[in-house]
């Protein structure tokens, strides 16, 4: 699997545009913005846009995904249907956080832990990592080793739990219940900032390091 991070909306959200190296089948997850932007690389690429997958309904993540779905005339996928309050909420979000009008959708799919999404020749696993919100999901590429975990974990930190259905020790059990037997070779492309890997938090991130734990 091959990604490329296209950084959206002022937060600069690490929109992920994935394909498939052998069949140029492609997704984009988390489209939080400037959806323009993403079409130039996947025309750029020679990519064939098939689908928008979702992590979870914070507008940062999901901003961008009923105007692109419309555009290249293809479904939303996840997150989990807990998560459907945060996407009625749009228009409260945008005001909120400053963000332009934002419409709320259903989208044509919810996911629920065990499902898997087809890309090409490629399979991602899909996990259900509650805590930031309570449907948040993490999609799982086993053949490459790649995650990515929107904002459930980060380099040297962990995703807020200060929001509206939130829970700080649903998050912690994500993280090491969830994600640790993953790999700790497993690299993650989280929401925000740099990308890790689950050996390297397990090591040094203060929030989630084993030496908490163990």
């Amino acid at each position: 699997m091959k990604y490329q991070i296209i950084p959206v909306t002022p937060f600069q959200q690490n929109c992920s545009l994935i394909w498939c190296d052998e069949t140029k089948k492609a997704a984009v997850i988390d489209p939080g913005g400037d959806f323009d932007r993403i079409l130039v690389e996947v025309d750029k690429l020679g990519l064939k846009l098939e689908k928008i997958l979702l992590t979870h309904g914070h507008i940062d993540h999901v901003g961008a995904a009923k105007a692109l779905a419309e555009q290249a005339g293809i479904p939303i996928i996840g997150p989990h249907e807990a998560d459907s309050f945060w996407l009625e909420s749009l228009p409260e979000q945008s005001k909120h956080f400053g963000f332009k009008p934002c419409e709320p959708f259903t989208p044509t799919q919810y996911l629920n832990a065990g499902d898997t999404v087809r890309l090409g020749s490629k399979t991602l696993e899909v996990l259900h990592c509650p805590g930031h919100t309570p449907g948040h999901l993490v999609f799982f590429s086993p053949s490459s080793k790649l995650a990515w975990v929107g904002d459930v974990l980060f380099h040297g930190s962990i995703g807020r739990t200060d929001f509206p259905q939130s829970n700080h020790s649903d998050l912690i059990d994500s993280i090491t219940q969830t994600l640790w037997p993953l790999g700790r070779d497993v690299e993650f492309i989280p929401g925000h900032g740099p990308v890790s890997t689950f050996g390297h938090e397990r090591d040094q991130n203060p929030f989630v390091a084993d030496q908490l734990f163990y």
